[in-house]
């Protein structure tokens, strides 16, 4: 503030006058703006290409925004071995529960590519086994094929699908030593490579009652739900926009139809994305037969999946 001249009143009262200097407040320019955004869009390239990537899954909002929690957790942590603070490790093993056709393998997938841009994994890769790939048919196999398997992971991640599968053989199964197997390696070697487990909800619940020590080893327990309609159609579309084809209005209707009756029937063996991809290269089949007996069409004739094309 600036003071005006001094006034004595009669009564010998001063007055001061103040005003006001005008505001200095600093405002960047539009070039500062752009150059700072783009400073922090080139900070987070890695967040931005993942996100990009998610955006065309459909559904799955639980494990995208874990992915964004565990890019920013990564990030803090950087800072903070710059400013000379701790910065433990965390251990990454996941569960994935949900029916088939709900995207698990497809994310574990892109876990992995994001893990190797973020230098948490090295390689990044995906071994993906089942029961008959871990269980051995004598005793001290199962562990020797666990311990290669787990091996082959290093740097990357172990994908187990159907998990609950390795209890199913009751006390004397081999399916118990593949898992006292993991277990001892999930410890051991809790930051070399990421194991996740999937399988159905239930199935999964009942496996992890069979170690104490499972339970407490999953940090990152990942629900995939059932995809509803909406969902599928748009799996549907994207499905078809890959492959240059696209459905008669009659024929999504039809499809449309379908897939409710359809999930209201076969609520608990459902195969959600699995099975519209199914029935999209079905019909792409029933297409090229009818065409090739039609012998005339043109580029929307080749296009454009018909409603008797769809055998549902």
């Amino acid at each position: 503030m600036e003071h005006q001249p001094l006034t004595v009143k009669k009564s010998g009262q001063i007055n001061i006058v103040l005003q006001k200097k005008a505001s200095s407040v600093y405002a960047p320019t539009e070039l500062e703006w752009v150059t700072a955004e783009k400073e922090m869009s080139d900070k987070h390239a890695i967040l931005r290409e993942i996100e990009d990537e998610m955006e065309q899954m459909v559904g799955m909002t639980s494990i995208k925004k874990i992915l964004k929690e565990i890019y920013a957790w990564i990030s803090i942590n950087k800072i903070r071995e710059e400013k000379g603070l701790k910065a433990d490790k965390q251990v990454l093993h996941m569960m994935f529960k949900g029916s088939p056709g709900t995207g698990k393998t497809t994310m574990a997938r892109l876990i992995g590519k994001l893990f190797v841009k973020m230098n948490v994994l090295t390689a990044g890769h995906l071994i993906e086994v089942e029961r008959g790939d871990l269980v051995g048919e004598y005793i001290g196999h199962t562990a020797l094929k666990t311990r290669e398997l787990i091996k082959k992971a290093h740097g990357g991640i172990l994908f187990i699908d159907e998990a609950y599968s390795l209890g199913r053989g009751g006390e004397k199964d081999f399916g118990r030593e593949a898992i006292d197997t993991l277990v001892k390696h999930m410890e051991d070697k809790q930051h070399e490579f990421v194991l996740i487990l999937a399988g159905y909800s239930l199935e999964m619940g009942n496996f992890l009652k069979m170690n104490p020590g499972l339970t407490s080893r999953f940090p990152i327990v990942v629900d995939f739900p059932d995809y509803n309609v909406t969902e599928l159609m748009g799996i549907t579309a994207k499905i078809l926009a890959e492959r240059q084809y696209f459905l008669s209005q009659e024929a999504e209707k039809r499809l449309e139809e379908h897939l409710h009756t359809k999930i209201e029937q076969t609520r608990l063996n459902f195969s959600n994305g699995r099975y519209v991809r199914n029935v999209i290269e079905k019909s792409i089949r029933l297409q090229a037969l009818r065409l090739l007996k039609q012998d005339q069409y043109d580029r929307q004739d080749l296009m454009m999946l018909r409603t008797c094309d769809l055998q549902l």
